[in-house]
């Protein structure tokens, strides 16, 4: 476990290190003098957002950035509007941003930060028109391709071989969100395309920020549905209530296909239980680690955006058993 952060960590100093001038780079870590704000996503610690500040911590550590500032929003796009007003204020090298709010929401901000010189990127959820605008200032993603993402995790819900065409579906998940709303559409969509009869249901802002508010909401709808076959979502808190909300209706484990996002420990035991048949691993800790190289890249040595996909691909209870102590290491 921890060759596998000195892996990643020594693999970003050593590219960044050898491409500094001079003698300069040996003695001077590339992130000396850099303050970096960065939007976690949830709340610390929690099953969805760990990984990624575990993996932006490694980055900062290994590329010697004096600061790097957490910031949590429970997911709430006003929030992260407001953090990025907060992170301007304090004038840093580099922001991090999440797409959630839209790029419209984004853009004023985002092109008073690069006027200032302050490098923003972005990731988790992506922003596209900011990225074509800003690119060139450092304006990356490291992050899924999410409507992708969405359709990988349909996938892997028809290949549990469950579901056949007719079947009641629903897809839980955050449509209205711009951009971040295309997970969840990627998912419904390739069920729909598979024959079945989708609902899609939107997430409030409540049960978005404490997924534990979904599971009254869950379980009524799961009873109201007797004929459902299927429930999918892209968000890796309400995935992990899942398997307490199919408890909680009188469901036995595979009576309904389930497939959602991340690898939390609720979710870990919702794939040995047989309750959950698939998460997409979007490699949050990446989705931490890249983001602070951006950084450095672009603050120190002037380097352009760079993206990087990070929906590498399903976990299924056949595969969750060798992940385990990487999870419980906060890096898987």
């Amino acid at each position: 476990m921890k060759t596998c952060k000195l892996l990643l960590a020594g693999a970003a100093v050593a590219a960044l290190t050898m491409a500094a001038p001079g003698a300069r780079a040996a003695e001077e870590p590339p992130g000396k003098g850099l303050t970096i704000y960065m939007q976690m996503g949830g709340n610390p610690g929690d099953g969805a957002t760990l990984a990624r500040q575990n993996g932006a911590a490694a980055a900062a550590r290994a590329l010697g950035v004096d600061k790097l500032d957490a910031q949590f929003s429970a997911w709430a796009p006003e929030t992260m509007i407001q953090q990025f007003k907060q992170a301007l204020a304090a004038k840093p090298s580099c922001i991090v941003i999440m797409g959630h709010p839209g790029a419209d929401a984004f853009h004023d901000l985002v092109r008073q930060a690069v006027e200032q010189g302050i490098v923003v990127t972005d990731g988790n959820s992506p922003l596209t028109s900011l990225q074509k605008e800003f690119g060139a200032k450092g304006f990356g993603y490291a992050g899924v391709d999410l409507y992708a993402g969405g359709t990988l995790t349909a996938n892997a819900m028809l290949a549990a071989g469950h579901l056949k065409a007719g079947d009641q579906a629903m897809v839980y998940g955050v449509f209205s969100q711009a951009e971040r709303g295309l997970s969840e559409k990627g998912l419904a969509d390739t069920l729909e395309k598979a024959g079945l009869k989708v609902d899609r249901l939107e997430i409030t802002q409540e049960a978005n920020s404490d997924p534990t508010l979904a599971i009254p909401v869950l379980t009524a709808y799961v009873q109201s549905h007797p004929q459902l076959k299927a429930i999918g979502t892209q968000h890796g808190g309400i995935t992990g209530v899942l398997a307490d909300v199919l408890k909680k209706a009188g469901k036995k484990p595979g009576e309904v296909t389930v497939g959602g996002i991340d690898l939390g420990p609720a979710t870990i035991g919702g794939l040995k239980s047989g309750y959950v048949s698939a998460t997409l691993d979007q490699l949050l800790y990446l989705q931490g680690f890249m983001p602070v190289v951006q950084c450095v890249m672009s603050a120190k040595y002037k380097m352009p955006g760079l993206s990087l996909n990070t929906g590498a691909g399903t976990v299924t209870p056949a595969t969750i058993e060798t992940l385990v102590p990487l999870i419980d290491a906060g890096i898987r």
